[in-house]
């Protein structure tokens, strides 16, 4: 008896295939970021205890960098998300013309600027501006240059993030938003935006992740510091830069609070993660 390949047969074959490809791959992809997390975590677990998070970076521990990086984020994320949105909103509503080319292809340019280019950026104009003395010159290694630098790398990426997310709103839904009479501020603040709520999150969580581990442009604005907060006119340390100084420490007891430090980086934007996740699920199911 002989068997023959069918129509549906190849069909069903090929959707195997396919399958199996694709499972392979996120295996693959998959690979490389456990090997990541079980080196940070078998590694750092070693150096974390209580002294590790209550002692500053120049005692040995990592209190002040925490909060830094915290800070950093928190100021970044309020200058930058906005801006970025609204960019986004722009280029999505209304940036089918010259204008919204230009800057479409603008805020491409800069997301693939090199974060060391931008930090280089920062430090100049700052120090310009301290020469001139429009600013005060200790702006130049301060908390506020760093958010500076991490805002121009922030914001490009949330704007296009966002141009994104909202493209994925069915014109059928503006539509029948505007044909009920509803004023276009209002269909994208009330239809179009809420539509594209998790989309944006991603984007926004995909921003603070990319300046959140960024340690390049903080060499040469927020510089570090031995010490907690200052103020935006200080320099400030952030788990970035304390993991670069750590590692390159000829101190192996360094050199493990480097791993330490890199765990609580992960987990830091793990519970980003997980909490703006929490956040998005309660107010669907809510609404």
């Amino acid at each position: 008896m002989t068997f023959r390949f069918n129509r549906d047969t190849w069909r069903h074959l090929k959707d195997i295939v396919m399958s199996v490809a694709a499972l392979a791959c996120v295996a693959l992809a998959l690979i490389p970021l456990g090997s990541i997390l079980i080196e940070a975590g078998s590694r750092g677990l070693q150096a974390i205890s209580p002294g590790f998070f209550a002692l500053t970076t120049g005692e040995g521990g990592i209190g002040n960098a925490i909060q830094g990086t915290l800070i950093l984020i928190a100021l970044t994320s309020l200058i930058s998300l906005p801006v970025g949105v609204l960019t986004g909103i722009y280029l999505s509503e209304f940036g089918k013309n010259r204008v919204g080319f230009a800057i479409r292809f603008f805020v491409e340019v800069m997301t693939q600027i090199p974060s060391i280019i931008v930090g280089i950026f920062a430090y100049s104009v700052i120090l310009e501006l301290g020469l001139l003395h429009v600013v005060d010159t200790r702006l130049v290694f301060s908390t506020m240059t760093g958010v500076i630098a991490l805002s121009t790398i922030m914001v490009p990426f949330v704007a296009r993030a966002a141009e994104e997310a909202l493209r994925l709103v069915p014109a059928a839904t503006r539509e029948s938003a505007l044909a009920l009479g509803i004023p276009q501020y209002r269909t994208i603040l009330r239809v179009v935006l809420p539509s594209a709520s998790s989309a944006l999150l991603t984007g926004a969580l995909l921003g603070v992740a990319r300046v959140g581990g960024e340690t390049a442009p903080l060499l040469m604005t927020a510089f570090g510091s031995p010490f907690g907060f200052s103020g935006l006119d200080h320099p400030i340390e952030s788990l970035p830069h304390t993991i670069y100084v750590f590692a390159l420490s000829p101190s192996t007891a360094q050199n493990q609070a480097a791993w330490g430090a890199s765990l609580i980086l992960v987990l830091i934007m793990l519970a980003i993660s997980i909490t703006s996740r929490v956040i998005v699920r309660l107010r669907s199911v809510s609404g």
